[in-house]
């Protein structure tokens, strides 16, 4: 039987450290790291999202100003607010939940948000510092997954790895990062022929597709490591699932993370450490 990977007690171990790492801040700056959120409409997996993170950030003593808009606002009215939030010195961190009305460019959203703000990693400077290998800001969800990988001591490199999904926000990062540590990688998507002779081979396979129990046991080798991103809705009992048939892949893997409680609550944390980042980040230019 498998030995779970829990994001949520990893993500619970990471913010303790970050609550005794921030404590000191307001008397070593005169303030805290300020993360601002602004949630457009009432998308029920937006909102709760958004509590979750304002949750982590009262757990950590991060500042939090989450602003919430009708889902009616006009892009120009959304592009204002964030140049207000990009020129408020007192804010570290900017996050726009994401999805947005259909009327709203996201794109043109997430580039407005200044580089050195954008806590998501999303904006085109942190991307290309992330395929160049420089400082920069990494996306949340994909950091998180390497997180969970290292704490089991898992030694990536010459390892076969197999990224279902190929999304910018975590299919195509993850990729990124998992050849940093000299994995060899294969992407596979929705028009990947034969996709389980590519999974079969792997032994670690990412599921980013969005697709409920996507991933069965056929599809993986014996012994292989699997980390499940998807957040879905089971069609039969409306219950949360993710991209693996868990019950059916978890007596053939090493490891496995579930959902909810893997990589969800390591994407929250990560967002915190991002915040502090910049924050710190921020502190040191103002000194200089």
């Amino acid at each position: 039987m498998a030995i779970i990977i829990s994001g949520k007690d990893l993500a619970k171990s990471k913010k303790m450290k970050m609550a005794e790492e921030v404590k000191d801040f307001a008397h070593q700056y005169s303030r805290v790291p300020h993360l601002a959120v602004i949630l457009v409409g009432e998308d029920p997996g937006s909102v709760s999202y958004v509590r979750g993170k304002e949750k982590a950030c009262i757990e950590i003593g991060i500042q939090n100003t989450t602003i919430k808009k009708p889902d009616t606002i006009e892009e120009e009215e959304l592009l204002t607010i964030i140049t207000l939030l990009n020129e408020d010195a007192s804010v570290d961190g900017i996050l726009v939940q994401l999805p947005l009305p259909s009327h709203i460019h996201s794109e043109r959203i997430i580039q407005a948000i200044r580089k050195d703000k954008d806590v998501d990693g999303f904006h085109r400077d942190n991307v290309a510092a992330l395929y160049l290998k420089q400082p920069g800001i990494v996306s949340c969800t994909p950091k998180g997954i390497l997180e969970m990988l290292d704490s089991i001591s898992y030694e990536l490199e010459g390892k076969r790895a197999c990224v279902i999904g190929r999304s910018k926000i975590v299919g195509m990062p993850v990729a990124k990062l998992l050849l940093d540590q000299n994995a060899t990688v294969t992407i596979v998507h929705s028009k990947t022929k034969h996709i389980e002779q590519v999974t079969k081979e792997a032994d670690v396979v990412i599921a980013a597709v969005g697709k409920p129990r996507f991933v069965r046991a056929d599809m993986i080798k014996e012994g292989a490591v699997v980390i499940d991103v998807g957040v879905n809705r089971d069609p039969l009992t409306n219950k949360l699932c993710g991209d693996v048939d868990f019950d059916q892949v978890v007596s053939k893997v090493s490891y496995i993370s579930k959902v909810p409680g893997g990589v969800g609550p390591m994407t929250i944390s990560c967002l915190m450490e991002n915040t502090i980042e910049c924050f710190l980040k921020h502190m040191e230019e103002e000194h200089d």
